[in-house]
């Protein structure tokens, strides 16, 4: 009897917890989605851009979003990363193989592109001493209207991302 009773009180100690662990909420997707972008170059160039889909909601890129002037994690979330199979010039400028961070300073008319050693880092952690390269870039309209930041890796190694009404583009070769 005593067996039968032990036995009877385990088995509703093992449904209780799995049922009790059924109903956990699920995890909420993420806000700001992540994405992979990949190309292969030239010479057998490998890039590869990982990065979060930040949302324009109804903000303004420069005062809401990205405000002129000061240091944005080109993403959200994690830090967004580029990396290169092979060393690489960026707007002409010398860049070794590697994985960076993306960092970017937004202007009116023109961007500062920063590649960056802190790959580790959180997005919103910039420590200006891991800077490896920085590029300006004019600023240009988007074709279209991106709710989402995108990114995009074109064959000829132009990289462009459309976030709003924006487009920034840097040449890689």
């Amino acid at each position: 009897m005593k067996n039968v009773f032990k036995l009877s009180f385990i088995l509703a100690f093992v449904l209780t917890a799995f049922t009790a662990s059924a109903q956990q909420p699920a995890k909420k997707a993420r806000v700001s989605p992540p994405d992979t972008v990949r190309a292969n170059l030239k010479k057998g160039k490998e890039v590869e851009i990982a990065y979060s889909q930040p949302s324009i909601k109804g903000r303004a890129i420069g005062t809401d979003l990205a405000t002129y002037g000061k240091i944005w994690r080109t993403g959200a979330n994690e830090a967004t990363t580029i990396s290169f199979s092979k060393d690489v010039k960026v707007e002409g400028k010398p860049l070794k193989a590697g994985k960076y961070a993306l960092y970017t300073i937004p202007g009116e008319n023109e961007w500062v592109i920063i590649f960056n050693s802190g790959i580790k880092n959180w997005g919103t952690v910039y420590k200006q001493e891991e800077d490896v390269l920085r590029v300006t870039v004019k600023t240009q309209n988007s074709p279209e209207f991106t709710e989402q930041l995108k990114f995009k890796i074109d064959k000829s190694g132009l990289i462009s991302f459309m976030w709003g009404d924006k487009m920034v583009a840097f040449k890689v070769k």
